[in-house]
């Protein structure tokens, strides 16, 4: 696992277990969008491109899918949140599967910037929303 993995892992342990202890209080009593849904989608389709793009270039074991699914399990979102975020998976996943075929330089460099924004998007909204 590299450095910058182990890192995102740390961040996400904090960020799920943020999400947890806080879901019921941040659960909106209307079908109105909290606070922090622009940055948890961003790291959701962070997440799908990491999904392409780390068995194209055969690095680490994560299970991106199942990091993103834990995420939004926690965050108990309704229906209509739940179908952007998995949107939002959907469209990192296919941006990137339209651009690469096998791992490219570019495509080695996107994974390895990819995963540095995710953990510092983990920690973000950690730090803002549930500590």
């Amino acid at each position: 696992m590299c450095i910058v993995s182990r890192h995102f892992r740390f961040a996400r342990i904090a960020l799920m277990a943020g999400l947890l202890f806080t879901g019921t209080a941040m659960a909106p009593a209307y079908a109105i969008d909290p606070p922090y849904q622009a940055d948890m989608e961003r790291l959701i389709e962070v997440l799908g491109s990491l999904y392409f793009l780390q068995p194209l270039c055969n690095a680490g074991e994560e299970d991106w899918r199942a990091e993103a699914s834990d995420l939004i399990a926690m965050d108990q979102p309704v229906d209509d949140r739940r179908e952007r975020l998995v949107g939002a998976f959907n469209a990192g996943y296919q941006a990137y599967a339209r651009s690469y075929r096998s791992c490219t330089p570019s495509a080695h460099e996107a994974m390895e910037r990819l995963l540095i924004e995710a953990e510092h998007a983990a920690r973000g909204l950690n730090t803002r929303f549930t500590e």
